[in-house]
């Protein structure tokens, strides 16, 4: 009786465990400012204005050397680039 209650035991931990460090996980699977700007300059090359983290997407600011300014939408999720314009 006791090895079963314990084992019980053992797993709800486990499963509370699991269950509340899942959005931690989550939300360290997103790429960080520096590689949204890396990314966007990758893909539009320019001088960095600003960068900006709404909703999980990196609005990323960019004056390029004939003069464009241009705003790269980039998922954090997944670092791939939405538009550029």
């Amino acid at each position: 009786m006791k090895t079963t209650l314990f084992s019980l035991l053992q797993t709800i931990m486990l499963a509370m465990l699991l269950v509340f460090n899942a959005p931690l996980q989550a939300a360290s699977e997103t790429i960080d400012k520096q590689q949204a700007v890396s990314i966007a300059q990758q893909t539009y090359p320019g001088r960095v204005l600003s960068v900006k983290l709404k909703d999980d997407i990196y609005q990323v600011k960019t004056l390029s050397e004939d003069g464009e300014v241009r705003v790269i939408l980039i998922d954090a999720r997944s670092g791939k680039v939405i538009t550029g314009s």
